[in-house]
């Protein structure tokens, strides 16, 4: 099995500091790899190599046929390459999210914005698109300062459920720390028996 997991908070994970999701999908993975020791994992922490954004001079790239590509061109393709590549060896996602303004950080979007590519990850067809990256499991561990679960104020499961199939990941699972603006050991304790009770399925 191989485990990618992509850390996209905006905070890196300095011991018991910084980020939350990314601790947490750091001990999901770590169970997964338990439970599969010859399991491969890859991590993708946007904080320490950021995605640049999806500008004009990165869809000219992208839209240019490689062979006529400058040499800047094809370096910028390349970083969109490396994302793609690591998602399509990948059998097990694990994404480490948290919520900022109701929706993902500007730093998964654009890895988001990276790895959807028409052709690659999925394909326009007469009967609508079509997701490329099946047979895939998703885990999205999300932490949030208030409670969001279930109610309206939820904008990113949907989105993110939308997106990943669209891509053609369809068996997701979420793990939520919510609370974490108030009462963070709560919200801590939640999730991580949430983590365990997937570990343990």
């Amino acid at each position: 099995m191989n485990i990618l997991q992509v850390n996209a908070s905006a905070r890196r994970l300095q011991d018991e500091q910084g980020s939350v999701s990314t601790r947490l999908a750091n001990e999901l993975s770590a169970g997964l790899r338990a439970a599969s020791p010859k399991a491969t994992l890859t991590v993708r922490d946007l904080a320490v190599t950021p995605q640049p954004l999806l500008d004009e001079a990165a869809l000219g790239a992208l839209f240019t046929p490689a062979a006529q590509r400058t040499p800047e061109q094809a370096a910028r393709v390349a970083l969109d390459d490396a994302l793609i590549a690591e998602l399509q060896a990948a059998d097990t996602v694990v994404i480490g999210v948290p919520m900022y303004n109701f929706n993902v950080t500007a730093q998964f979007k654009h890895w988001i914005d990276a790895v959807a590519r028409a052709g690659v990850t999925f394909k326009y067809t007469e009967k609508g698109p079509v997701g490329l990256l099946t047979g895939k499991k998703v885990y999205v561990v999300t932490s949030r300062g208030g409670i969001h679960r279930d109610q309206p104020s939820d904008q990113m499961t949907p989105y993110l459920r939308t997106v990943l199939a669209f891509l053609g990941m369809t068996d997701v699972e979420f793990v939520y720390a919510e609370g974490m603006a108030f009462a963070a050991e709560q919200g801590l304790a939640s999730a991580r028996a949430q983590i365990q009770e997937l570990l343990t399925a």
